[in-house]
């Protein structure tokens, strides 16, 4: 063998380039839709669930609601891990619990694994969506952060809209309607777990691990506060009805009994919500929160509308309507908690917030199947809309009292 082709073989691998920039801020991304995506992934089940077991409608919307239970312990416990270990190695937790939410639900026979699979889901989410919104604004330069965060929010929605689509499809058209929707998901995070694995930790320096609680509200800002916890509250309220009984709706009020196309029509909310945030990025905090909050009412009215007349077109304006109520309410009630506080407590206000957004998705819901059980669905919806509606006109009235100038500028979540 000659020299340069000896050189050549004992010469070192390349080094393997991680990804940074925009590949490492799209790694992100797709963390973050995949995990939202496994929250919904249900959605099109939930119906096969019930007359499966016999549940209730009570159980079946605490079915979806216990979900809350692991977001909000991993915000209040380890919201702030990734601060004090580094982003990936929480990234990498994250969807480790996905994994074990999806192989619980793979192998469920029995409805308390359902709740321990819904619970394991929650804390993949809070763990690992928080986490990689942190990585990608790190690997953000400081002028395109506010723009990068309108795009993260729109990640939330595209998983959430995934998750119906796919399971839709699969548990219409292919075998094994309660596994092979969990089978792919263990797949496509395997993929994101390869792809994170080759993703920069932008976290240079580790701290102490702490996991004592820290949430809380400035003195100065509980007034100012009341108007995004309430919109935020009201938002996600739109978001939980239909999540965990826009199938039983489709299938019950408009006869829709297609399980893929009864899906689409639940993602049509999420993706409506994910085009808004994104088009309306220079929409100044405020106006986009009020905006939010002034079409609540709209998109819930054409949604009992379409419930009591049995339409499609009503059902899919008012999806349309409730995803742009639900989209600038969260994105403008998250940008204006982040104006009210010091920079030293934004992520303890932020966290409030959040705490807020899980209540909204879970309280409303288990009030209408608590209700429901007592009295006629339809009146059980109605009542929701109305509560939620005023919810939305409290939240209204306080941005207007104690809020700062409508014009505020967007601020970077």
């Amino acid at each position: 063998m000659n020299q340069v082709g000896l050189e050549a073989r004992m010469a070192p691998p390349p080094a393997r380039r991680d990804f940074t920039g925009s590949a490492g801020r799209a790694v992100g991304g797709v963390v973050v839709a995949v995990l939202f995506a496994g929250s919904t992934l249900l959605t099109p089940l939930y119906d096969l669930y019930r007359s499966t077991y016999g549940f209730s409608a009570l159980v079946l919307v605490l079915l979806y609601a216990v979900y809350v239970v692991g977001n909000l312990v991993a915000l209040i416990l380890f919201g702030r891990l990734s601060d004090q270990i580094g982003r990936k190695p929480v990234v990498l937790a994250g969807l480790g619990l996905a994994a074990l939410s999806a192989a619980i639900f793979l192998a469920a026979d029995h409805p308390a694994w359902l709740f321990a699979g819904r619970v394991a889901s929650g804390l993949a989410v809070g763990i690992g969506a928080g986490a990689a919104t942190a990585w990608i604004t790190e690997l953000t330069p400081p002028e395109d952060r506010p723009r990068a965060a309108s795009t993260m929010t729109a990640y939330n929605f595209v998983g959430l809209a995934l998750g119906p689509l796919l399971a839709g499809m699969l548990v219409q058209y292919a075998a094994w309607p309660f596994r092979l929707s969990f089978a792919v998901y263990l797949v496509l995070l395997g993929v994101v777990a390869a792809l994170v694995m080759r993703t920069r930790e932008s976290l240079a320096e580790t701290a102490p691990i702490s996991v004592k609680p820290r949430l809380g509200v400035p003195a100065g800002a509980r007034l100012a506060f009341i108007a995004p916890a309430a919109t935020g509250f009201a938002a996600m309220a739109l978001v939980g009805f239909f999540a965990a009984l826009g199938p039983t709706t489709i299938r019950r009020d408009l006869h829709v009994g297609n399980r893929a196309l009864s899906g689409v029509l639940v993602a049509e909310l999420f993706a409506v919500a994910a085009v808004v945030i994104v088009a309306t990025r220079t929409m100044a905090a405020r106006r986009a929160m009020l905006t939010g909050l002034a079409m609540t009412p709209v998109g819930l009215a054409l949604l009992i509308a379409a419930q009591h007349l049995g339409s499609l077109p009503l059902l899919i304006a008012g999806n349309a309507v409730c995803g742009l109520a639900a989209a600038l309410g969260y994105r403008g009630g998250l940008a204006v908690t982040n104006s009210l506080a010091p920079p030293d407590r934004r992520a303890e206000l932020a966290s409030a917030y959040f705490v807020c957004c899980f209540l909204g998705n879970a309280i409303p819901v288990v009030g209408v199947g608590a209700l429901s059980q007592v009295t006629d669905a339809r009146f059980a919806d109605a009542v929701f809309a109305g509560v939620v509606s005023a919810i939305a006109l409290v939240a209204t009235v306080a941005s207007r009292a104690f809020g700062g100038p409508a014009t505020a500028s967007p601020r970077p979540s």
